[in-house]
């Protein structure tokens, strides 16, 4: 059984391959996880290493243990409607870093997002939603800064989730905590956006 106390964690570069890799075996119809959830679960019972930290949307249509053909345990996954940072998540990305020794993390978002939908319509035709989802919002509307309001509204949606995703890693990136940890070397932080019509996550350059 693994010593999940002493088990070396993975490397940054070899989490990120073993990620896309589980993209390109879902893409293909070709799962490898083959073991069953309670073989799993009766050797999680002694602890966790998942191999990558993921921030990603709360939307069903985008399970990240599905579209990267992850197993249990494989990644610790932190899911909020347009994968915003708050104190919550914050704190469960350093506990995963800190704790659990998770050295990649992803800020996943998605084709087509609700969220972001709803704050390009707030920003660019004064749309009021309830209040609760006034304030996911207002920390989506920064990202919106640099959208053409000439741009088609698919087009502004296109652009916006891309865009949200380099806002939530560059609010990680500015944070004194994120800079210790990348100067260091190990972590590294990665951003994708997932296709809803076809499971396949782009990496951003």
């Amino acid at each position: 059984m693994i010593d999940h106390g002493k088990e070396i964690p993975v490397g940054a570069d070899e989490a990120l391959a073993r990620l896309m890799d589980g993209n390109a075996r879902f893409l293909r119809g070709e799962p490898c996880n083959s073991l069953t959830p309670r073989e799993v679960l009766a050797n999680l019972a002694k602890g966790q290493r998942p191999y990558a930290i993921i921030l990603g949307c709360s939307d069903s249509r985008v399970p990240p243990e599905l579209i990267f053909d992850a197993g249990f345990g494989d990644l610790f996954i932190i899911r909020v409607a347009g994968n915003v940072m708050s104190p919550e998540v914050w704190g469960s990305i350093q506990y995963a870093g800190a704790h659990l020794k998770s050295q990649l993390i992803m800020v996943l978002g998605h084709e087509g997002c609700g969220a972001v939908q709803a704050a390009v319509a707030a920003k660019f035709q004064g749309v009021i939603e309830r209040s609760r989802i006034e304030v996911l919002l207002q920390n989506m509307l920064p990202a919106l800064g640099d959208i053409d309001p000439e741009l088609s509204t698919q087009q502004q949606l296109e652009h916006a989730v891309e865009a949200n995703v380099r806002w939530s890693m560059s609010q990680l990136l500015d944070s004194p905590e994120g800079r210790a940890r990348l100067a260091e070397g190990r972590m590294k932080l990665v951003g994708g956006v997932c296709e809803i019509a076809t499971g396949r996550v782009r990496l951003l350059k």
